[in-house]
């Protein structure tokens, strides 16, 4: 299921995603492409996108994921994802227009669909995340483990009568 407006809606207000420029590209069935253009305010001594900067788009990767494992937005309700720990590898300079793409692991699925569903409060799972720049050079690779609750049940179903 494309679920790249919930994504574009919970994910582009987040103050530290609006700071960095953070714009969805897609969201579904597991996978997000998130990008943003480098801000000069946020480069570093080099002219790359300063190490914050790049968290930002593994996390909104990450969560983008999350979100496009939904079947259907009402199933998002009441879910809070927050990232446990996170690790980033840098191999290149992040310059210019940056794409992070994260898809859900079969493992992650399994344990993140019974929350998606209501039967289960919590989830705990890992993503992974590479961000590349405009030439296709993987600048960096991230990780963050989730612990994923929710709040408040499913939406209801209605079914016409």
């Amino acid at each position: 299921m494309d679920m790249t407006p919930l994504a574009r809606s919970l994910l582009e207000p987040i103050p530290a995603h609006r700071t960095v420029g953070v714009e969805v590209l897609r969201a579904a069935d597991g996978t997000a492409e998130i990008a943003a253009d480098t801000p000069e305010g946020l480069t570093n001594v080099i002219g790359s996108l300063h190490s914050s900067g790049l968290v930002a788009l593994v996390d909104a990767a990450g969560l983008g994921a999350i979100i496009a494992a939904a079947a259907r937005p009402e199933d998002f309700q009441g879910v809070v994802p927050l990232g446990a720990a996170a690790s980033l590898e840098f191999l290149a300079p992040a310059r210019g227009r940056l794409v992070a793409t994260c898809r859900l692991t079969d493992e992650a699925r399994r344990v993140l669909r019974p929350l998606l569903d209501g039967q289960a409060d919590r989830a705990r799972f890992a993503t992974s995340a590479e961000v590349t720049d405009a030439e296709g050079t993987l600048v960096c690779r991230g990780a963050f483990d989730w612990s994923v609750r929710r709040t408040a049940p499913p939406a209801t179903r209605h079914h016409p009568e």
